[in-house]
This record gives structure tokens, sequence and C-alpha cells, in this order.
């Protein structure tokens, strides 16, 4: 078996999918797995990407539903988490008008990341090793923080904080693992880049977000296929069986290799 039939098979990824289905099978994943571990909703921090678009539509649904079959009140919380000003944010605010979202909180972690890139960088000194954060280890800092107040927010209010990893994330290691806070449900894991598009079109995603970059928003300007140097395309092409380009490959499969320690659980001996 080669490499890439051993990732698609590892990362459960479809060839082609029927959008409906899928949706549904989403849904019907959240509803269950609220019901079976006592929370009373979702939370999903929209980001005005395409991915958090989608897993705010599936999560909406899926606690609609709940409501509306027990006669009890479910929540789907929609955060936005902008650093100091988001030249995007409408996107994210259109997603909720567009899914109907009642429940909406902003945190905006601009002090909370400043304050702690000021904390590393007496420590690096104490080291005798003064220097400023790195760009991306401040982009790294944004990213848990984010996390850190999704859950304080979750905790309080009996939520299940909802991820929006998917499998063209997975193999390349861009995503949300343990050491970042993890999440606990990720309602479009099997899928690839392309399939989310796919349920986007379906479920109702907002046209601006559907145009946009992808972009993990470490810092101003920074899109996910330029900061890896592989193009989704070729990425969902990959987990679809598909022949791309040697040089593609190569590199795809250098960076699953490399990123092995996110896919792993946490070790213990």
């Amino acid at each position: 078996m080669s490499l890439q039939q051993q990732i698609i098979e590892r990362l459960g990824v479809k060839p082609q999918i029927d959008p409906e289905q899928e949706i549904r099978k989403r849904v019907d994943f959240l509803k269950q797995y609220v019901t079976q571990s006592g929370t009373t909703g979702l939370l999903i921090a929209i980001s005005g990407g395409i991915d958090s678009a989608v897993a705010a539509g599936l999560c909406k649904l899926a606690t609609d539903e709940l409501s509306s079959e027990t006669g009890r009140e479910y929540m789907t919380l929609g955060v936005f988490q902008p650093y100091g000003e988001q030249s995007d944010i409408a996107d994210s605010y259109a997603v909720a008008e567009a899914f109907q979202l009642k429940h909406r909180a902003e945190t905006n972690i601009e002090e909370a990341v400043d304050e702690i890139a000021i904390e590393v960088e007496h420590s690096f000194k104490s080291l005798g090793i003064p220097r400023h954060l790195s760009r991306g280890g401040k982009g790294n800092v944004k990213a848990r923080t984010r996390m850190v107040m999704q859950y304080a927010l979750a905790f309080d209010l009996n939520l299940l904080v909802v991820g929006t990893d998917h499998a063209s994330e997975a193999i390349t290691g861009f995503y949300t693992k343990w050491g970042d806070g993890a999440v606990d449900v990720t309602p479009l894991s099997t899928l690839n880049k392309r399939q989310v598009r796919e349920l986007a079109s379906h479920i109702g995603v907002p046209q601006s977000v559907l145009d946009k970059a992808p972009t993990a928003g470490l810092w101003d300007g920074q899109t996910d296929e330029g900061e890896l140097g592989i193009t989704y395309g070729d990425n969902s092409d990959y987990l679809e069986g598909k022949k791309i380009s040697d040089e593609a490959r190569e590199k795809l499969e250098k960076q699953y290799l490399k990123t092995e320690h996110k896919r792993s659980p946490i070790p213990g001996i």
C-alpha cells in the first residue's frame, strides 16, 4: 500500500461525496454527542473563513433540531475573536446572520496576547538571550489564547467546543492539536478542503466567505497556501486518490511525516 493510500485510509476521506448526505450525517453526529455528553449546546469560533462557517451551520442545525425534538433550549454560541481590529470581521458577523445565530459573543484577544508576549520576552532576557517573540511564536500564542477564551465560556455555559479541523489540515499538521488546547468535537474531520466547500454551497455560507483565501489569521497577510507552499487543489486531489505532480506529492508527504506528532495521541510511558 502506497503512503498516499495509507493517508487516505487513516483520515477517512471519500473520493467523492453527496453534500446533502454529509450534512445530515454530521448534524446527527453532533446531536448524538451533545445528548451523550449532557451538555446544553455547542460553541463555535467564527473566524470569517469557510471552515468555521460550515461548522457554524452544522451546529445551528443540530441545536435547533434538539430544541425542537426535546422541548429544551439548546444553544449554538458563535464567538468572534479578533486581535485588535480585524479587517474581515464583517464576514464573521455575516455568517452569524446567515445562520440566524441568536447567541453571540466577541472576545478581543489583543491585550491578553500582548501581555503574554511581554512575559515571554522577560523570560528570554533572564536566560541571557534578549529578543522579541518571533512572528510565528506570537501567531501560536494567538491560537492558544483563542482556545483559552473559548473554554472559559464553554465551561460556565456547559457547552462543547467545536473544532474546524478537516483532513486537508490534518495531512499538513496545520490545525489545532492537543498542545494548542484542542477541541471537544470535530464534525468536518473526514472531509478535504474541496468537500468542505461543497458543503458550504449547500448549507448557505455567504458568498463573501466562499470567495476568501484560506487563512489561520496568525498575522496580517498570512494564508495557508502561502505558508505551506501547497495548494488546496493539490491537497484535495491527493486525498481523493488522484495523481498530482511529483513536486507537490513530495512536499505534501514530507509535511505529513514531519507533523506526525500532531496527529498522534499524547505519548506516555
